[in-house]
């Protein structure tokens, strides 16, 4: 069962760029799928497409059985509630622990403490920072932060986790452990992972489906082992 749907869409700025063109693509409840293309191949917009960061030209773009283009900018809180997102550049507030960092994305939506503290503590296990609860980000290594944010988009058990370059930023090894963290929440929690990168090493080790972005086009859509990337992404 799709959980994304994609019909006809097109992207166009208002300077004239298109950045999509005629995209379509399903995406099933619980699939992992890696999103490539070089930079300015229209791969973050078609990311930002799904949580209503941007909105199509034209076409169709569902999540979750929702019609993203046409939810008011009043009601996008109701879908960004559904769904997880992890950036490249961590987004973490600096004067909260790592408790109240992962907690406020509850607090934000009208959760009772009493409810919030086993929530938290249970992504924050699930990430391997339990014993990290009271430190500060500045505290923390890159890799921790970035479990940190990946434990702040999952404490809502969102059914889609979006990663926006989660690895960017960190060395191979520490890449590795994030993508066994982001691994295992969609086999242990069947969330479905759409993560956009450049890094071809993770792409080949980890051998899931590939949606290929050219100039605004899906040049290619790769079932799970079959794509292999020789060349920059």
């Amino acid at each position: 069962m799709s959980l994304i749907e994609l019909k006809n869409v097109n992207k166009t700025y208002k300077n004239g760029v298109t950045a999509l063109a005629d995209m379509s693509v399903e995406i099933n409840k619980g699939e992992f799928v890696f999103v490539i293309g070089l930079t300015a191949s229209g791969k973050s917009t078609f990311i930002k497409m799904l949580y209503r960061e941007e909105k199509p030209t034209s076409g169709t773009v569902m999540v979750g059985g929702l019609n993203v283009g046409k939810i008011r900018n009043r009601k996008v809180y109701k879908l960004r509630r559904k769904i997880g997102i992890v950036f490249q550049d961590f987004k973490l507030l600096p004067k909260l622990n790592v408790y109240e960092n992962v907690a406020f994305a509850l607090e934000c939506v009208g959760m009772k403490e009493k409810d919030i503290r086993p929530k938290v503590l249970d992504a924050l296990e699930r990430v391997g920072l339990k014993d990290k609860v009271r430190s500060f980000p500045n505290e923390l290594s890159g890799g921790e932060q970035q479990r940190v944010c990946i434990a702040r988009a999952i404490v809502n058990e969102p059914k889609l986790l979006i990663c926006d370059e989660p690895t960017g930023n960190l060395d191979p090894e520490t890449s590795k452990e994030i993508m066994n963290v982001i691994e295992s929440i969609n086999k242990d929690l069947k969330t479905t992972i759409i993560m956009a990168t450049h890094d071809k090493d993770i792409v080949n080790r980890m051998k899931k489906r590939v949606l290929v972005i050219d100039h605004g086009v899906l040049t290619g859509d790769y079932a799970k082992g079959r794509y292999k990337a020789h060349e920059s992404i």
